[in-house]
């Protein structure tokens, strides 16, 4: 595993038979990196016809290093690749390109097998989570899950021009999902807390609902199992904090990202409160 003042590039070592890690403290906020793994099991591996750097490209590395001082959170190890929990039980395995940003994933149609043995791991997941937000709600009463992901803006190449700066926020928070009015709040109040700390001198660009809504499957499946005590918000990142064609990590930037983040505990807290 991985030291915890730094980064690991891949979370391959030690977790090829782990899907994920889950810390559990006393705070009424969860965090969750569920694209940051990067590890696919022998039997897929043999299938995938991707290389390792093409689905680095698509995943989420370094949202783990993100929200590592949040008392409560759950990383995925496994690759979305293998089986993506943010997507619908029957959208979770990428069988087709449509499915995967045009990419060409399996060799050949992956055996029934072999996609219930991945599909296993969704099941589970979702027993896990809400086993663990039930919990966090008999001990605070409501909770708030940040559900922390990133996604890339030079898609055309290393040497391609970015996206318009217009439809590519450096922190895009999506609520499609949840009831914006009940959950107003605190949404603000994280949005404010964002914009307003320091990041090397300057405000980042946190903006709502313009590269991504949320449509995720965890923050539905959260405000659908608890559409009275549980708001999810979907925090997505831009790579400005990495090359994404290399996946090389700007250090500065994410240990600047990592105090960003973890700065907003307080008032994520105060406004839970406030607003009971």
């Amino acid at each position: 595993m991985n030291r915890p003042d730094c980064p690991s590039k891949v979370l391959t070592e030690c977790l090829d038979d782990e899907w994920w890690t889950q810390h559990r403290g006393d705070s009424p906020i969860l965090a969750t990196a569920i694209h940051n793994g990067h590890a696919v099991r022998g039997a897929v591996e043999r299938l995938i016809t991707l290389s390792a750097a093409e689905r680095l490209r698509e995943e989420d590395p370094f949202t783990e290093f993100i929200i590592r001082d949040f008392p409560n959170r759950i990383v995925v190890h496994r690759s979305r690749f293998e089986v993506d929990v943010n997507r619908p039980r029957d959208g979770a395995i990428y069988v087709r390109p449509e499915q995967a940003w045009g990419l060409k994933v399996w060799t050949r149609q992956p055996p029934h097998d072999l996609v219930e043995a991945s599909l296993a791991m969704h099941d589970e997941y979702y027993a896990m989570l809400e086993a663990m937000l039930a919990g966090i709600e008999r001990r605070h009463g409501r909770f708030v899950v940040l559900d922390v992901h990133s996604y890339n803006h030079r898609r055309s190449g290393p040497e391609a021009e970015a996206t318009r700066a217009e439809a590519a926020p450096e922190v895009n928070i999506g609520t499609f999902s949840m009831d914006r009015v009940k959950w107003a709040r605190v949404v603000d109040a994280f949005v404010k807390a964002l914009r307003s700390t320091d990041f090397h001198g300057r405000r980042l660009d946190v903006r709502e609902n313009i590269a991504f809504q949320g449509r995720g499957e965890q923050t539905r499946f959260i405000h659908e199992r608890f559409p009275d005590t549980g708001c999810a918000i979907a925090v997505e990142f831009k790579k400005f904090f990495m090359d994404e064609w290399t996946g090389e990590p700007n250090m500065e930037a994410l240990v600047a990202l990592r105090k960003l983040v973890s700065s907003t505990l307080p008032s994520l807290v105060n406004a839970l409160g406030a607003d009971q």
